[in-house]
């Protein structure tokens, strides 16, 4: 029960930052900037439940900062037409910076956790009932059907009267506020400190896991407990002294991430299954 528990919290914040972004995704906007709003989220989290006392009030502004994130992004993609890719990687370089910026003054502070039910941090089952919610209006609901008809042809569904750039800019908003919220996970609950850079590249393994589950929300899931598990299993291997280099161990995550990528790569009819057709392009409406 201890190690599941442990494999539950080490994989929740993965699961948070994908879930969002796999809606972002399917609605065909690609944001690399999932790292960036995460560390924001783990900064503005930490820093507003310090200054309050309140991990409540923490949570909440780790959600309002990686939207805020997401929403600068939107304004510079959806709105200006910049190129999505360049964007997100300004959009991590500009989270990574002003987060280090921003908390110089709490390194160091002692952390508030949010409160566990029964051992249970309540976020844990929180990502599981999100993931499910994520899964019914995708694929059960009109409102799915809209988020998905945009990724997939967006002239299309614009041709039917459906506003794509509102549709893309709420998905975006709610892929920051899972991004933000994995972030105050991580300052608030996993390791209820902040140090500057804290996030260590969860971000794109959160992107990585939305291609290996295929866009497909159960499976994200999976996915994201599965790389949880095997970043427990580098920490317990460690505490054995079989003499595998500790850097390995902890590289083991980000290679498995990388063979897992490869793998869907060579794969054709995996690359191409529940692919958004316009993922990346930018739209630009007939006048």
């Amino acid at each position: 029960m201890e190690i599941l528990l442990t494999i539950m919290t080490a994989a929740t914040p993965l699961l948070l930052a994908a879930i969002g972004e796999v809606v972002v995704e399917r609605s065909g906007v690609l944001n690399l900037g999932v790292e960036g709003m995460m560390v924001m989220g783990a900064v503005c989290g930490f820093g507003a439940a310090a200054l309050t006392g309140s991990p409540l009030l923490g949570v909440l502004a780790a959600i309002t900062a990686g939207m805020a994130m997401s929403f600068l992004f939107g304004v510079l993609t959806l709105t200006l037409l910049a190129n999505q890719v360049a964007t997100g990687l300004a959009l991590t370089l500009l989270g990574l910076g002003l987060s280090g910026l921003i908390g110089e003054s709490f390194v160091g502070q002692p952390g508030i956790r949010l409160p566990s039910f029964a051992r249970v941090d309540p976020l844990i089952p929180a990502a599981l009932i999100l993931t499910a919610i994520v899964a019914y209006v995708l694929f059960r609901t009109r409102a799915g059907l809209v988020i998905r008809a945009v990724g997939n042809s967006h002239t299309s569904a614009h041709a039917l009267g459906f506003n794509v750039v509102a549709v893309r800019y709420f998905c975006l908003l709610f892929g920051g506020a899972c991004a933000g919220l994995a972030g105050g996970y991580l300052s608030l609950v996993y390791t209820p400190q902040w140090v500057e850079n804290m996030t260590a590249g969860r971000g794109w393994i959160a992107l990585a896991l939305v291609v290996f589950a295929s866009w497909r929300p159960w499976r994200t899931a999976v996915g994201a407990y599965l790389f949880g598990a095997i970043s427990i299993l580098a920490f317990t291997v460690q505490t054995y002294g079989w003499g595998i280099p500790s850097q390995f161990l902890n590289s083991l995550p980000y290679l498995v991430t990388i063979l897992a990528l490869v793998l869907i790569s060579g794969n054709r009819s995996m690359t191409r299954a529940n692919t958004p057709a316009c993922l990346g392009q930018p739209f630009v409406p007939d006048r």
